[in-house]
């Protein structure tokens, strides 16, 4: 399992749902074609159900927890928010189900994806620099969602959030219009090469005079209307014509405070992108740190990784309740897409 993610590593319709905060969540798999893909991309949808159908455990492992859910149950009758999920290099579209189904029980769909070349299984240092492959693998399964006859009508397409972690939060700012700078970047790893994402980097195939174009980002999804970016990749490089013209809303979280990752770190003791957003709320999740946004860990989760000599991502600091940092990502989340 490489982890970049260590390195970078919602609705006027909320009162009419039929189906109550303590029911499972409906869970649709979907494969979306994209056009920038060779094969499909895995998607699925987390959403109100309105019936109880079968149930299946999803986001589970000898490591964490599973979450259970409503496979393929029919959708509460109803429109709904809608948060297009991007996960960090090295996750998938299932690991942050603690988050999905809470955001589920507040009202509101969940679509996330499997980004080829970063996601679990099938990850790379070097695909994880296209940044627009990325974000075009967000706004293929939106195109698919609101295309389909069945859920399309759920969405409101007026209240549709990018939400990312770590590289998933640089994935969801290009969203939203940020470009990052490939020359720019080069130099900063030249410069940091002890930093986390560069040394994660420099492992691979990665030549930093030599970066792809696409690292620079895809145009903008118009569709999105707000960002939540948690710990994002990449800020340290985003143009400033870009940060100048952002046309969305965005809000910054960072996990930690002593702990924080400073790859991720926006604040004015990292990339100042906060300060230099013209529309942006930021808040930091303290005590906390990157790896702390992962999903729960299972007794045996951290004696497991040690002996496959694997990222120690069940261990967080000393002082932090995991499960407590869940609950405070949470509220912010929901607050900030007004649900």
């Amino acid at each position: 399992m490489n982890h970049i993610l260590l390195a970078l590593l919602i609705s006027s319709s909320a009162a009419a749902h039929a189906f109550a905060a303590e029911d499972l969540p409906g869970y649709e798999r979907l494969t979306v074609s994209a056009e920038h893909r060779a094969a499909p991309v895995a998607a699925a949808l987390w959403y109100p159900a309105g019936v109880r159908s079968y149930a299946g455990h999803v986001g589970g492992g000898p490591v964490f927890y599973d979450t259970r859910v409503m496979m393929g149950a029919r959708i509460a009758e109803g429109q709904y928010p809608l948060f297009v999920f991007s996960h960090g290099s090295g996750g998938n579209m299932d690991n942050s189900a603690w988050l999905f189904s809470a955001l589920v029980a507040k009202g509101a769909l969940v679509l996330a994806v499997n980004h080829p070349g970063s996601t679990s299984g099938d990850s790379s240092p070097r695909a994880s620099l296209f940044t627009d492959r990325r974000a075009g693998d967000i706004s293929a399964a939106l195109d698919a969602l609101l295309d389909d006859p069945v859920l399309g009508p759920h969405v409101d397409r007026s209240q549709i959030t990018a939400l990312g972690f770590s590289l998933g939060g640089a994935t969801v700012l290009n969203l939203g219009g940020l470009a990052f700078d490939r020359d720019a970047y080069g130099r900063y790893c030249h410069d940091n090469p002890a930093s986390t994402d560069c040394a994660f980097l420099a492992k691979g195939n990665v030549d930093f005079d030599q970066l792809p174009r696409g690292f620079e980002g895809a145009p903008r999804d118009s569709r999105i209307g707000r960002v939540i970016a948690i710990d994002p990749a990449f800020t340290y490089v985003a143009t400033a014509s870009s940060i100048e013209a952002m046309p969305v809303p965005v809000t910054l979280i960072n996990l930690g405070d002593e702990h924080r990752l400073t790859a991720g770190d926006v604040s004015e003791n990292g990339s100042n992108i906060a300060n230099r957003l013209p529309n942006s709320a930021y808040l930091k999740i303290a005590p906390s740190y990157h790896i702390t946004f992962l999903g729960l860990c299972k007794p045996e989760g951290a004696a497991i990784l040690e002996e496959e000599q694997d990222d120690p991502i069940c261990t967080d600091p000393e002082g932090v309740d995991r499960a407590d940092t869940h609950d405070k990502i949470i509220s912010a989340v929901a607050k900030s897409a007004g649900l």
